[in-house]
């Protein structure tokens, strides 16, 4: 059994494809997509078992994956890995920064550190990939870039850290749209909404416990995200169908997003998920009680879960 695909299964033959992230959540979705479609896949994170696991994954349903371990906070390391893809594959024909990570807390709880850690995790970290992979190799040949955002059109209460990053990437996709497209280089994001992830797993506490539980009831459609429908527009985004689409960050959230607290909703129909991932699986805090692992260790503030989205 492979990846269900909507597009063809050679949309990306021989492309050279950077997935940081890649080692959970959607960026692993994301990785097994591109692989399937013919694509030379690199995933990136700083943690190798993660990263091993997931390209054995790949390699077992036929594709090519390399897992290369990567700090996106780390210039030097953002340089090298870049510059290794390089002298590795020769090429890099398309970038998607997925990684990521947050904690919930309310804006007078969070510290400088932990306010500093989300914004380098979530914005600098995406900025020094898109540069490196910029002027290493797109600016003479051309290229895809990918960014990952989050539903934070109207603010993100409970996590203002992250919200903050994640507009200053809007704001980051929107400019090299217009100063890269002298070099054929297009750059776009997608803003998933509530997606079901592995990344709500890292989640401890009341956030856990009542709210994630509670977050279809606030989607228009009435039902969380697949991992499946955010890859599959970030396949959109880096394929040959998208070649006049850059500066866009297209919502992926069933309008949870849009209309205001006084419009009710009401009990959606007709509404199906599109699930192509044949390894994915249904987050722990989403299971019945009984279902549910409690081995996850909470972290601190200070650190900025890995690779997670909501």
């Amino acid at each position: 059994m492979s990846y269900h695909s909507i597009f063809r299964h050679d949309a990306f033959l021989d492309k050279v494809i950077i997935v940081t992230g890649g080692g959970s959540g959607i960026g692993r979705c994301t990785a097994h997509e591109l692989a399937s479609l013919g694509a030379q896949v690199i995933i990136t994170g700083r943690k190798p078992e993660k990263l091993d696991t997931v390209a054995e994954e790949i390699s077992s349903d036929g594709g090519k994956a390399l897992g290369l371990v990567c700090d996106i906070r780390d210039e030097a390391q953002v340089k090298d890995t870049i510059a290794k893809v390089i002298e590795q594959f020769g090429k890099i024909d398309g970038l998607v920064n997925n990684a990521g990570g947050q904690f919930p807390s309310a804006l007078e709880s969070i510290s400088a550190n932990g306010f500093d850690a989300v914004v380098r995790n979530n914005l600098n970290g995406t900025f020094l990939m898109m540069r490196e992979a910029y002027n290493q190799w797109m600016a003479k040949h051309g290229g895809s870039m990918v960014n990952m955002t989050a539903d934070m059109w109207g603010g993100m209460p409970g996590m203002g850290h992250s919200g903050a990053a994640r507009s200053g990437v809007d704001n980051l996709t929107k400019t090299a749209s217009v100063e890269w497209a002298k070099s054929g280089v297009r750059v776009n994001a997608v803003s998933p909404g509530w997606i079901m992830s592995s990344g709500m797993d890292t989640y401890q506490g009341d956030f856990a416990k009542f709210v994630i539980p509670s977050l279809s009831g606030n989607v228009p459609l009435k039902r969380m995200g697949t991992e499946s429908e955010v890859s599959s527009a970030i396949c959109y985004l880096l394929s040959d169908a998208a070649a006049f689409v850059s500066g866009v960050t297209l919502r992926i959230d069933g309008a949870a997003s849009l209309g205001t607290r006084m419009y009710p909703l009401s009990d959606a129909k007709n509404s199906h998920s599109y699930n192509g991932f044949h390894r994915a699986f249904i987050p722990d805090v989403l299971k019945p009680k009984e279902e549910q692992d409690q081995s996850c260790q909470p972290q601190t503030e200070d650190s900025p879960r890995e690779e997670s989205q909501l």
